[in-house]
């Protein structure tokens, strides 16, 4: 599903992965963890071929990355690949129900079946009552949810999330961690996570400590 081999990234002099080397099987709940600055978003924004590395390769899908021009590159990233981050992004004049809307509409989906589907997930997610209402009027929770059936959008193989729970209290990141795991049971998706969370780590599948931009 992923794989990356002897990855390497500095900013400046600052060395921030020193080599890195990951697998990930399909349909595999897999954590990142370990102290502020051991590189884990810097890996998580290469593998989701938001930033390249220096050195090393990143093969996704049997697919080679680094192998993509810019235009390949982005069709490929909404094709294949979803977002959930701490901020939410969501663009605050559009609705719930656009903001999910979005990302298929980019990729040329019909307007009304866009539309369908994204009110299917936002159900599933337990915000479909909240489908006119823009990002302002909703909780910190409904926002995340929102914005994990914009990642879910277009289908995915993978979603990778950046401390998905960093701005939810207890109960809402405990819901979060819940619907990570029933959405792969539902379509066998497989989840990189980047978490300072402890609990959400230990019910990974696995989780994979980083520091000094190393897997340890």
């Amino acid at each position: 599903m992923i794989s990356g081999k002897n990855i390497h990234k500095a900013y400046g002099t600052v060395q921030v992965l020193k080599g890195v080397d990951i697998e990930i099987a399909k349909g595999e709940v897999v954590s990142i963890v370990g102290p502020s600055g051991s590189g884990k978003s810097t890996l998580l924004h290469i593998l989701g071929t938001l930033d390249k590395p220096d050195t090393g390769s990143v093969v996704m899908n049997q697919t080679p990355i680094s192998a993509l021009s810019g235009k390949q590159l982005a069709a490929f990233r909404n094709k294949n690949i979803g977002f959930v981050f701490q901020f939410h992004h969501l663009l605050p004049e559009f609705s719930a129900l656009e903001n999910v809307c979005i990302p298929a509409w980019l990729s040329g989906g019909r307007k009304k079946e866009v539309a369908e589907n994204a009110k299917e997930l936002l159900t599933i997610l337990g915000v479909d009552h909240r489908l006119e209402n823009k990002p302002n009027e909703l909780s910190g929770g409904e926002q995340q949810r929102v914005a994990v059936a914009r990642a879910l959008i277009n289908r995915p193989g993978i979603i990778f999330a950046d401390e998905p729970t960093g701005n939810l209290d207890t109960s809402n990141a405990r819901e979060l961690h819940r619907l990570f795991f029933d959405l792969r049971e539902r379509f066998q998706q497989t989840f990189l996570i980047v978490t300072h969370n402890e609990e959400l780590a230990q019910l990974s599948d696995r989780a994979l400590h980083m520091k000094d931009g190393l897997i340890v």
